[in-house]
């Protein structure tokens, strides 16, 4: 019997049911959308496969026998929970509903993601948001997120990428002291006489300093005392006179308007994409990450009268 009823088919049983509600073949195969015979060979190799007779027919009447009302009161509550769940299912298909974990860094969590969220909220009041904004990367998938927002460089290729903003500049920056006093390097390679804050990332490794001009790419080993893993605490060194930094224009943007810190080296430093929200291309993404996608490419649009990052 275990074997039997491991084999049965959804189909099947759902075809048992309709036959002991209607009593009737003609009627439940209307029902399920078959034909009477395609029905009928259904029941048939249900009851070949549990070694029972579910039904005993004459060429006027259809009865359950005492196997298949045993039988038919035990599976029916189990394809109601079925249907429920699969009616859940299509639910989070169809309708923002659940929870929607993202994976960013702090700072693109700060400056591009916070409006857009807010609104996504106020849109979509079934939905839950989580938030997680840490500097290291991570594997969205094996991390049980949703999706991800990072710049675009480091997406992997394997996910479908939603532009979020504009482009970003990494850019060296001193402050006015420090450049009067150690004077203001003029290409990558004057750097070897400054004094520079370094970045230690996450995997443990010191960044080097990325340039680029006319086709020229250099990665720079910068040399410093002082050694950080935090980008306000590069950028409050920056400002203290430590030396040069190398930040995201979006970190030090309100003090360069103040003149509080001044960028040099201004044209080895070219924009480059910015940051993209992310997904798993081989998964179905539910209705709630759809609908952040639509939101975010309504935000990007030109013609749109809200504020774009």
């Amino acid at each position: 019997m275990k074997s039997g009823v491991h084999g049965a088919g959804l189909a099947e049983l759902n075809a048992m049911v309709a036959v002991a509600t209607h009593k009737n073949f003609r009627a439940a195969a209307a029902e399920l959308g078959l034909s009477p015979s395609a029905l009928s060979h259904a029941i048939a190799a249900l009851e070949k496969r549990l070694g029972v007779r579910l039904f005993h027919r004459t060429t006027r009447s259809v009865a359950l026998s005492d196997a298949g009302e045993d039988f038919l009161s035990r599976v029916k509550p189990a394809l109601a929970v079925l249907a429920d769940a699969m009616e859940s299912v299509d639910a989070h298909q169809k309708t923002p509903t659940g929870t929607l974990r993202i994976n960013t860094s702090a700072l693109v969590a700060r400056r591009i993601l916070m409006p857009i969220l807010l609104e996504y909220l106020r849109r979509h009041p079934d939905v839950r948001v989580e938030l997680v904004a840490e500097d290291k990367p991570v594997d969205i998938v094996a991390d049980g997120f949703d999706a991800g927002v990072r710049l675009a460089g480091s997406i992997p290729r394997d996910m479908v990428a939603v532009p979020c903003s504009g482009d970003v500049r990494f850019i060296v920056v001193g402050s006015r002291s420090y450049l009067r006093e150690r004077g203001v390097p003029k290409t990558p390679a004057d750097l070897v006489h400054h004094e520079c804050i370094r970045y230690r990332m996450s995997n443990g490794a010191v960044y080097r300093w990325e340039f680029s001009r006319s086709g020229e790419e250099l990665a720079v080993d910068v040399k410093g005392r002082l050694t950080l893993d935090d980008d306000g605490a590069v950028v409050a060194a920056a400002l203290g006179g430590a030396g040069l930094a190398y930040v995201s224009a979006w970190n030090v943007d309100d003090v360069l308007r103040t003149g509080r810190l001044v960028q040099v080296l201004g044209d080895w430093t070219p924009a480059e994409p910015g940051v993209c929200l992310y997904y798993p291309a081989h998964r179905h993404a539910p209705a709630s990450l759809r609908a952040l996608v639509a939101l975010i490419r309504e935000w990007r649009r030109p013609s749109s009268r809200a504020p774009r990052p």
